[in-house]
C-alpha cells in the first residue's frame, strides 16, 4: 500500500467521498438498520477537506484507491487531528487502516498530540483506536456534555467519544 496526498481539487476526490462515504454507511447500518439518509453528508466531508491544515491522503494499491485519511495539521502547536480514516468496504479486516496510520504518524514526527473522534456505536473504531493505533479515551459526549465540534444531524451525534494520543 502507498499513501499518496491529494489537494482537495483532485480528481480523486470524488472516488474518496463515495468509498468514504459507502464505509461509513455500512458502519451505521450494521447498528441501526438500513437508512436512507447518507451518514456522512457531502458538507461534511468538505468542512474537514476545506478546513485550515487539511492533508488529504489516498491509500493505492495496485492502482486502486482502497482508503484514504484526511488530518487537519497546527503547524504552530503540533496537536493535530485526524477527522476521517477510513477503508473501503470489502478491503477492511486486511491491516490498511493500521498501515495508513503507521504512515500519517512517519508524515508528522513532531505532533505532540493526536485527537479525533468517533459515535460510541462504532465498535470496530474503538477496538481500531484504542488497541490497534494506541489512543486513549478521553471524553465521552452525550446529551448532558455535548459538543460544537460534532454536526446535529450526524447519526448517533449526542453520544461520541473523544481520543487522544500523545506523542513521545
Amino acid at each position: 500500500m502507498i499513501l499518496e496526498k491529494v489537494s482537495a481539487e483532485s480528481e480523486d476526490i470524488a472516488v474518496i467521498k463515495r468509498d468514504m462515504q459507502d464505509a461509513f454507511q455500512v458502519g451505521a447500518e450494521k447498528y441501526f438498520g438500513k437508512n436512507e439518509k447518507k451518514i456522512l453528508p457531502d458538507k461534511d466531508i468538505d468542512k474537514s477537506l476545506f478546513a485550515k491544515g487539511a492533508a488529504i491522503y489516498k491509500a493505492v494499491e495496485n492502482g486502486e484507491i482502497i482508503g484514504g485519511v484526511v488530518v487537519c495539521i497546527d503547524e504552530k502547536t503540533q496537536c493535530n487531528h485526524l477527522d476521517l480514516l477510513y477503508v473501503k468496504n470489502g478491503v477492511q479486516s486486511k491491516g490498511v487502516g493500521q498501515a495508513i496510520w503507521k504512515e500519517i504518524e512517519k508524515l508528522y514526527p513532531d505532533t505532540k498530540v493526536w485527537e479525533t473522534f468517533t459515535p460510541y456505536f462504532e465498535k470496530r473504531n474503538v477496538h481500531f483506536y484504542i488497541n490497534v493505533c494506541g489512543f486513549h479515551a478521553v471524553e465521552f459526549f452525550n446529551p448532558k456534555h455535548k459538543s460544537t465540534d460534532i454536526p446535529d444531524d450526524m447519526v448517533g451525534g449526542d453520544y461520541f467519544f473523544r481520543f487522544e494520543k500523545i506523542m513521545k
